[in-house]
């Protein structure tokens, strides 16, 4: 089975425009819905796709988080170069690090974090998540078990630097979160792992804004946008960035 390359997203909607960011070995799939409910609001929305993701697994140990940020800054400057004056940053996962990282270093009107691991302080877990998502991979291209399990065991002993420069991303933005005064929403699924329930208060601790609040999925994990409860999500995301104080108007 050929997959096809996932594409980065933009939805013009309005002239308040949103920069929408996917997790670790994700793609924009993660936030598409939650693009295209917003746009049918009155936004634009636009979601890069990071460097060595959404293709073979083996291609995203070859790119950097570097590389990754690198795309997100892209995706800032494309909505800019469009005309956008005014951007919220929304994003999941190592997308809502990287949305904390944007609202530390470039104007915007709002930054929302979901699910962020900003408490990380060390890989692990990390190859276990691309793991699993090689295994899934090799199995939707209809490869045969012992080829899977040859290239599963190559995956294992290829270097992993790139998981490693994660940890000092997310290190680095986390020293720089006192520095962030636009309005600030953080949302968090209950039955995540721990590492992610734990981040999620102290990103709404320690933002500068007085503007801030945190919402609990209850019967949601890790990726929100997708999980049972992600219509409350795309709602809640979207009153959020409603309040704001926009100086334009659709």
């Amino acid at each position: 089975m050929n997959f096809s390359k996932p594409q980065p997203l933009t939805i013009e909607g309005g002239k308040k425009a949103v920069l929408l960011l996917h997790g670790f070995t994700g793609s924009t799939k993660d936030v598409k819905k939650l693009g295209e409910f917003l746009s049918k609001r009155g936004y634009t929305v636009h979601a890069p796709i990071y460097s060595g993701h959404g293709v073979e697994p083996e291609a995203l140990l070859e790119t950097r988080p570097e590389d990754w940020w690198n795309d997100v800054v892209e995706g800032y400057n494309f909505l800019k170069s469009k005309g956008y004056q005014e951007i919220a940053v929304v994003g999941i996962s190592l997308g809502g690090v990287f949305s904390l990282k944007v609202a530390e270093t470039f104007p915007v009107k709002a930054c929302v974090a979901m699910c962020a691991p900003i408490t990380r302080d060390n890989s692990k877990g990390l190859f276990t998540r691309l793991y699993h998502y090689a295994r899934l991979y090799k199995h939707f291209e209809n490869k045969s078990k012992d080829q899977i399990i040859s290239e599963l065991h190559e995956l294992r002993i290829t270097p992993k630097d790139s998981l490693d420069g994660v940890t000092r991303l997310t290190t680095e933005t986390r020293d720089e979160l006192s520095t962030i005064k636009a309005p600030t929403l953080v949302l968090q699924g209950s039955l995540d792992d721990e590492l992610y329930q734990e981040s999620a208060p102290f990103i709404l601790n320690t933002v500068e804004t007085d503007d801030k609040e945190i919402i609990w999925y209850e019967n949601s994990g890790h990726i929100i946008t997708l999980d049972k409860e992600r219509e409350k999500v795309y709602e809640d995301v979207y009153k959020f960035l409603d309040h704001v104080e926009w100086s334009v108007a659709n």
